[in-house]
């Protein structure tokens, strides 16, 4: 039997070409707690390329610093101007490639589900966003960029993902047998 390993921190990334929102969780079995969240601005550079690059450099220095066991990211909205879904895509590439550079695995989540997951609604404001991850993990400040707290509900978000089953800990099954075989009690 696989042990689990008792703490895990998990970056979430909101991309962006002009700003792109970050914030870092610590999981401590059920518990969770804000390590860190900001934003790398961007709106100040004209090329695209450039843009890339500072999502690149500054996604390495966020995997450096906090070592994250995990990586997740929204997903890119559909939107009818195909220009800014292409950037929007590349920039998630780009955060997507320094995590798996660093074999840190990614998880995507789109933007509805990650409002649900944090509000119990997917149509959720992000400022309704932004007030529920400052009651879940206890903190005041409002950040200057509602990007920063939507980094931080992507990471928020991943951490719901588990499901607990006895004892808090989560357990993946490898099909509906496997399931059945170890839930006896829960099948009719």
């Amino acid at each position: 039997m696989l042990t689990e390993k008792k703490e895990r921190v998990i970056l979430g990334i909101d991309p962006g070409t002009a700003i792109m929102g970050y914030g870092v969780i610590l999981e401590k079995g059920s518990k969770m707690e804000l390590v860190t969240m900001g934003i790398v601005r961007m709106d100040h550079l004209d090329d695209h390329f450039l843009k890339l690059q500072r999502i690149f450099e500054k996604t390495m220095v966020l995997l450096e610093t906090y070592k994250p066991d995990a990586l997740a990211i929204e997903a890119p909205f559909y939107g009818k101007n195909i220009q800014v879904m292409l950037k929007l895509g590349r920039a998630q590439g780009i955060a997507m490639a320094a995590a798996l550079s660093k074999n840190i695995p990614v998880s995507e989540y789109a933007p509805r589900k990650i409002k649900q997951s944090i509000t119990g609604k997917g149509t959720a404001t992000k400022e309704q966003v932004a007030a529920m991850l400052q009651r879940l993990l206890n903190f005041k400040e409002t950040p200057e960029f509602l990007d920063a707290t939507d980094g931080l509900a992507v990471a928020v978000c991943h951490s719901f993902q588990r499901i607990p089953t006895s004892g808090g800990k989560s357990k993946s099954y490898s099909g509906w047998e496997a399931f059945v075989t170890d839930n006896k009690k829960r099948v009719k």
